[in-house]
């Protein structure tokens, strides 16, 4: 059954962090030289946001401190999370106004997604008029600016967001599907649509395919004999096809749950083990969340080289248990590390989940000792939850190598 064709609006605040700090200073971004960037964190950092005035430079809104060419007067702004978290939640505020919540979909912290289809007509507007008031909105109230892609579905949508209005001077494009063989299909290389990585893009490259024409034109059921269902999603989003729907429910299919970090010097295999130890304290406290129990566990290691190794093991039975997850992980880490090179980022994760009322009793465990380890964890989360989360923490934490304190007063890995 074909769907009725609605009106998506994909909303993106232009150089949202850059935009933010600057606001924040009185400054234009459109006119300031300023990134945001952590200095202390070494060259090796990453850039997270540049300014529409940096970009004129053609420096990309995504580098290396060290990559960054000199600019004159050049700010440096600390990234403050909780601000940028605010700040977008005033946004997702004013979208509101426009459309039911059910008729918004949040993309991530700067972009969402509102169908307008049923709202059209009571405003009495076009989609461009409709779109164009929501982008006044937002400047009027928050100062931000906002780019805005119009379109049938979902992707195309954002094919027209990302690829025509961020470029345009109205920062507002309507796309069909009659407007992809012209504005889509010459495109290359293929990373710059929406959804194709590099290690795709080298795949699809591999088989004679160098524009996104390429694809869209390919067999379809090639592509997914090659690529399985995201073959076929492809080659559907390359003609524009998108049968999802704003409203309809997203059921998880994730039954895994992980930690992990970079680390911004190499660690040698003992200062990993830290880490580690860290991060697996902080799996537990989402598992019991979850209420779930692990039926199998892994560990991720990347090398300074650039190589590592991923591997799991199955356990004896679900569990949360902290020691028995320990000493799983750390025979994983035992077992398959061999590199004289340090360590620069470590992931650990719980797998196999089981929802924890339903655990199947084993003659084998320590009901006794578990329900005291129980007790214990749940008296630490809960001093944790009324105090903070540096209220309470191993003695290990203070160990020159160990990122504990300092992670807890980050969001995403940044500063709050």
């Amino acid at each position: 059954m074909i769907q009725k064709e609605r009106t998506i609006l994909a909303i993106d605040l232009k150089s949202f962090y850059a935009s933010v700090e600057c606001l924040d200073r009185g400054l234009d971004p459109f006119n300031t030289p300023l990134v945001v960037c952590d200095k202390s964190r070494g060259k090796g950092t990453i850039i997270l946001a540049v300014t529409p005035y940096v970009k004129t430079l053609g420096i990309p809104s995504r580098l290396r401190r060290y990559e960054l060419p000199d600019v004159k007067n050049m700010i440096y702004a600390t990234p403050r999370m909780e601000r940028y978290i605010k700040k977008s939640c005033e946004v997702l505020g004013i979208y509101l106004e426009f459309v039911d919540k059910m008729d918004m979909h949040i993309y991530s912290i700067d972009e969402a997604f509102l169908d307008i289809t049923d709202y059209l007509r009571n405003a009495q507007k076009t989609a461009e008029e409709f779109a164009q008031t929501i982008a006044q909105r937002v400047y009027f109230k928050t100062g931000l600016t906002v780019t805005i892609g119009i379109g049938g579905n979902l992707i195309l949508a954002k094919l027209a967001m990302d690829i025509e209005a961020k470029h345009n001077k109205t920062l507002m494009a309507k796309w069909t599907q009659d407007d992809l063989p012209i504005k889509l299909w010459p495109i290359s290389p293929l990373t710059k649509m929406w959804g194709i990585g590099k290690r795709m893009q080298e795949k699809l490259n591999a088989l004679g395919m160098y524009t996104i024409g390429d694809i869209a034109i390919s067999n379809p059921e090639y592509l997914k004999e090659k690529f399985g269902i995201i073959g076929l999603q492809i080659w559907e989003h390359t003609n524009g096809i998108d049968d999802s729907r704003i409203q309809q429910p997203y059921v998880s299919q994730s039954h895994s749950i992980s930690v992990g970090q970079t680390l911004f010097t190499s660690y040698d295999p003992i200062d990993a083990q830290l880490i580690i130890r860290e991060n697996l304290d902080e799996l537990i406290v989402r598992l019991h969340q979850n209420k779930s129990l692990a039926g199998s566990v892994g560990l991720g290691i990347r090398y300074a080289s650039g190589n590592g190794f991923s591997k799991f093991m199955r356990l004896a039975q679900p569990t949360d248990n902290l020691k028995i997850m320990r000493m799983a992980i750390i025979q994983l880490f035992e077992r398959h590390y061999h590199s004289q090179n340090g360590i620069k980022a470590v992931s650990i994760w719980a797998g196999n989940l089981e929802t924890k009322k339903y655990q199947q009793e084993s003659l084998f465990t320590d009901y006794q000792s578990e329900v005291l380890q129980e007790k214990m964890d749940q008296a630490i989360e809960n001093i944790k939850r009324m105090y903070g989360r540096n209220s309470l923490y191993r003695a290990s934490a203070l160990l020159k190598k160990s990122n504990f304190i300092s992670r807890n007063n980050q969001i995403g890995g940044h500063r709050r």
